[in-house]
């Protein structure tokens, strides 16, 4: 089945921003100083998020390479900091490494659950770690999660998940370099908003990445403008769920994104990991340049203890 992405522009004023957060956003939970919002909190996004991403064809594609990055960097332990319904962290975990994972969304959480208990027999999943929190407040997950005392060797936020949060991005990343030990990765990414935001279209890339489900009817995606300038993209997913015999509620759901361009969300990184910090771009997690990716994913290393 063909996707059909279809665009259209909301100009709305400040004022109105708060009506679209409520619409969209069912849950605001206080993290440290800033918001996050469970976007997840209604339970439709987690009910149809195996069709979107196409189960285990998601990890196919990055799998090779994202284990490759780690094992290069001898990484063992690793935080899966957007875990979602646990599909990055049960990877990882068949590859050999010892993971905890964590998300905001509790209904996102009930799929990894699930999962762990099914595959309890097996030592790696029995011992996983599953806890709820932000990025905001990483301390707020410990009663769940027990942090290693020297840091972890790297962090995962991936998914286009940073793009949830609509402020406070320095404290996050902070926290993330926290968490990590010397020498320590943070591979996190983003999708092409240049492009997106310059054509008003999600790039026609070769590579879907995340998202390979067979299902996936439409995409239509939608621009919140304050002053000329676009704060936010929401976009509403149309999931087929016809002939699955079982109930999947309406097939919809909207998710809201703040948008970072590559340049400046390396300022970003680098500004908490230092300037001279090692760091790599991906493309669509690809040692080789694409002409128009869909993500851009950084993989940057925590190369001293300042800051912490």
């Amino acid at each position: 089945m063909m996707n059909t992405v279809i665009m259209s522009l909301f100009v709305v004023s400040t004022a109105f921003i708060a009506y679209l957060f409520g619409t969209y956003c069912a849950l605001i939970r206080k993290g440290g100083s800033g918001m996050l919002m469970d976007q997840y909190r209604d339970g439709q996004a987690a009910m149809l998020w195996n069709l979107y991403i196409g189960g285990g064809k998601r990890t196919n594609e990055y799998r090779e390479t994202l284990v490759k990055i780690l094992r290069h960097s001898q990484v063992r332990t690793v935080l899966d900091s957007a875990c979602g319904t646990g599909v990055d962290s049960f990877l990882l975990i068949e590859e050999g490494f010892e993971v905890k994972c964590m998300d905001l969304s509790d209904q996102m959480l009930k799929y990894a659950h699930k999962v762990r208990w099914e595959r309890r027999k097996e030592e790696n999943f029995d011992n996983l770690e599953i806890g709820q929190g932000d990025w905001l407040d990483l301390s707020s997950i410990e009663d769940s999660i027990h942090h290693p005392s020297n840091g972890y060797d790297a962090i995962i936020c991936l998914g286009n998940s940073f793009s949830h949060l609509p402020s406070n991005h320095t404290q996050a990343i902070e926290n993330f370099h926290k968490l990590l030990k010397p020498g320590g990765l943070l591979l996190i990414d983003h999708r092409n908003f240049d492009y997106i935001l310059k054509h008003y279209s999600l790039p026609n890339s070769k590579s879907k990445l995340y998202y390979q489900g067979d299902r996936i009817q439409e995409i239509k995606l939608n621009f919140v403008q304050d002053g000329g300038t676009v704060r936010e993209l929401v976009l509403d997913y149309t999931i087929d769920i016809s002939g699955l015999g079982v109930r999947m509620g309406s097939g919809q759901f909207s998710l809201s994104y703040y948008p970072h361009k590559l340049e400046g969300f390396t300022y970003l990184l680098k500004s908490v990991f230092g300037a001279d910090s090692e760091h790599k771009v991906l493309h669509d997690f690809s040692e080789k340049t694409v002409d128009i990716p869909s993500y851009y994913v950084h993989v940057i290393k925590k190369c001293c203890s300042f800051g912490d």
